[in-house]
């Protein structure tokens, strides 16, 4: 019996899940500057992270299903089977900003983990995340290889090159996306359309999406009233000293505090950490409740929930088109 196309649900294991970036933006359901972000048909099922306090901000805006577990140690025959699995594999060994140990470093092999899932559910469709910098590593053999190893497990692989203010993020981020099409779905339905750059000639500046808390000095706003109140360095521009431009997209939020937070666009303060998180699309009602050093890191780390959210819109329209799955 072919299921009703408009009451199909697909479930979804999200790996590296952070505090819930690129989770959001499959769920949906969520509003951002005034747009409301509908609910997609994805379920998450489950979600999984190394880092407890990731976890602890994850399971307090979407419920107790994530845990607090090293995926390389873990019996991958304990996670749930899901048509969908979603993750964001550690990028500091590929970032520009980082060590760059590559596929030769222990993180760097954490994207297997995705690998021994694939092997053993036969999902319908992968979606990995990472930097930009890791189709450049190694005159891209870095890449190939990954894309070597996933195909390996029976799927065609497509990346997604793409600069989050082509699609509506007020961010200089740019990311790539995954894609990995499971053989038999890939030979009768091929890949998904990549989410069209609706916004090419029209990016959305940071103003657009802080301006509003230009006066708010407490926590009417969630987390607006945390900032680091770190000086310029006394000599050059050191990094995170950048003042953002008014009028374009911010800085792009880093992961590590250490590197300081970019300043306002006009205030002689550093950006708090809801501006942060607005940067980075999540929506006001995503509360960070740690302290700010560990919440810029989460913010930081994260999938901005709106590009998540064109992908998975892209997904969902894909499976929609199938028979039955």
């Amino acid at each position: 019996m072919t299921v009703n196309k408009e009451t199909r649900s697909y479930s979804v294991v999200s790996y590296f899940c952070g505090c819930g970036g690129l989770d959001l933006g499959f769920r949906g359901d969520f509003k951002f500057r005034g747009k409301d972000y509908a609910k997609l048909p994805f379920n998450i099922k489950a979600a999984y992270d190394k880092e407890p306090r990731c976890v602890e901000t994850y399971n307090s805006y979407f419920g107790e299903h994530a845990k607090s577990v090293d995926l390389s140690m873990i019996d991958v025959k304990s996670i749930p089977k899901a048509k969908v699995l979603i993750g964001g594999f550690p990028c500091q060994e590929f970032s520009s900003c980082g060590p760059l140990g590559g596929i030769d470093s222990e993180r760097g092999r954490l994207y297997k983990t995705l690998i021994k899932y694939m092997d053993e559910h036969q999902p319908l469709i992968v979606i990995g995340e990472n930097v930009i910098n890791l189709e450049r590593m190694d005159e891209g053999k870095v890449l190939e290889t990954i894309k070597i190893d996933l195909s390996n497990s029976g799927y065609e692989v497509q990346v997604w090159n793409m600069f989050a203010p082509d699609y509506g993020v007020p961010q200089r981020r740019k990311r790539l996306f995954i894609i990995c099409i499971r053989n038999d779905i890939f030979n009768k339905y091929g890949f998904p359309q990549k989410p069209i750059a609706k916004f090419v000639n029209n990016h959305r500046s940071i103003e657009w999406a802080i301006r509003d808390l230009m006066n708010i000095e407490d926590n009417s706003v969630p987390n607006q009233d945390q900032y680091f109140g770190a000086s310029r360095a006394k000599k050059g521009n050191g990094q995170g000293d950048e003042s953002n431009m008014k009028d374009k997209p911010a800085y792009t939020i880093r992961a590590n505090p250490k590197s300081r937070v970019q300043f306002h666009y006009s205030l002689d303060r550093r950006l708090t950490v809801r501006e942060c998180a607005r940067i980075q699309t999540f929506p006001d009602d995503f509360i960070f409740t740690h302290a700010k050093t560990t919440s810029i890191s989460q913010i930081g780390n994260a999938v901005p929930p709106v590009l998540a959210y064109e992908v998975a819109n892209s997904i969902a329209i894909y499976l929609g088109k199938m028979e039955e799955v």
